[in-house]
Formats: C-alpha cells, structure tokens, sequence
C-alpha cells in the first residue's frame, strides 16, 4: 500500500492580502508560517519518505526545503512542474475582493461549482485541465516506487491540490469542492493499493490540528 502525503505550502503574503498567486503570482512566506511548518515536521516524526516532490513555485519549494530540514530527512527532493497552481489568468495578483467585483460569475463557479467554470474570459485553466496535467504525474510518482509500499511526499498548491485529491478518491468535478479548500501547512493523506488505477482512498483531510494558534479566512482557499 503506498501512502500520498500532500502538504499546501505555507502562508504568503499575499495570502494574508487576499490576493490570488496562482501559477505565475508568488509571495515570500510569513515569519510565522515557519514556525508552523516546524510543527508539521514534529508531527511526522518517525515517518519515512521515499521521496519527496514539490511544485517549482518559490512558495512550496521554500515550504518543501524548510520541512525536510526540520524532518532532519535526507529524502530526495524533485521538482515537479505537473504540482505548480490552477492558472488563474487575469485574476493573478488581484485582491479577492476586486476579482469579484470584476468576475463574479467566475468566481463563485471556481469556488463552489466547479463543472461550470468557465475560465476563458480570465484566460486561465478548467479543472478538466488542470486534472489532466496533474493526475497522470502523481500516478507515474507511485509507478516509480517498486515497493508499492512507500509513502511519498508532495508539497503543493491550495486551490490545485483540493482538486487533485478529489479527484484521485472518485469525486465527480461537479463535487469537487464539496469539503472545502485546504489551509496553509495543512496535511491531507491518501493511498493506494493499485496507483495504476482510480479511485484511491482518502485517510486523512486538510489535517490542521498540530498547527499553532488559530486559524483565519485567510488560511485557506
């Protein structure tokens, strides 16, 4: 059985802005966002990694190094373009707020009904898209493991990972938000018997518990 481990990278600035990064948009973390990846690497502790990759944004790769120190692992580490964010097109860089006022019909589909996102006004990337580049990478990564008994690591992006781990457990696009997003340095875990196959298993989601303080509307997305 090989174990999936997704991590959404820490908070950003921008994130504490209201703004969307997305897949060219980046920010540097927050000083407190390395203190929770700290408690992260406490919490997986004494569990070992056959692999780790990470999606080449600034953002998941300063989360992806700093984790793995703090682990004091020497897992590899690969960049995996396939994890980088939805591209958002227009609404990159802009606040939530002035991205409602301009696309609201755009919005509220990308945030709560999927099917019917229709992202070309914002010359940006459908789920269907974003799935089709994502789902085959992660299911050549549990390929490569002969094992089939590993647990690798993926650090990644809010928006694009909900969707991802949705779809890999058998959520039709239309649901794919039905749980809600994923909160900075959370941890969501699934696995697999036949990584060749769909659906896999869901064990775990938007795990926020070992994080210090609180969390705000700002964590998640």
């Amino acid at each position: 059985m090989t174990r999936l481990y997704f991590i959404r990278h820490g908070k950003t600035e921008w994130n504490l802005e209201g703004r969307y990064q997305g897949a060219a948009g980046d920010s540097p973390l927050l000083p407190e966002s390395f203190v929770q990846i700290n408690a992260l690497a406490e919490y997986l502790d004494g569990t070992s990694f056959a692999h780790a990759y990470v999606s080449p944004l600034q953002r998941t790769r300063t989360t992806a190094k700093t984790l793995l120190h703090d682990m004091a692992t020497t897992v590899p580490l690969s960049v995996m373009p396939a994890l980088r964010e939805f591209n958002l097109g227009l609404m990159e860089g802009q606040k939530f707020v002035d991205v409602e006022a301009k696309w609201p019909q755009e919005l509220y589909a990308f945030r709560h009904d999927p099917a019917n996102y229709d992202p070309r006004p914002l010359h940006g990337e459908s789920f269907p898209q974003l799935l089709e580049r994502m789902t085959p990478a992660i299911q050549e990564a549990v390929a490569r493991d002969e094992t089939g008994v590993a647990n690798l690591l993926f650090i990644g992006h809010g928006a694009s990972l909900a969707a991802l781990i949705q779809h890999l457990v058998g959520t039709p696009i239309a649901q794919l938000r039905k749980d809600g997003g994923l909160t900075n340095s959370s941890l969501t875990i699934v696995e697999t018997t036949d990584g060749a196959n769909l659906p896999y298993k869901i064990v775990k989601w938007n795990d926020t518990h070992f994080l210090p303080g609180k969390r705000d509307a700002s964590d998640t997305i």
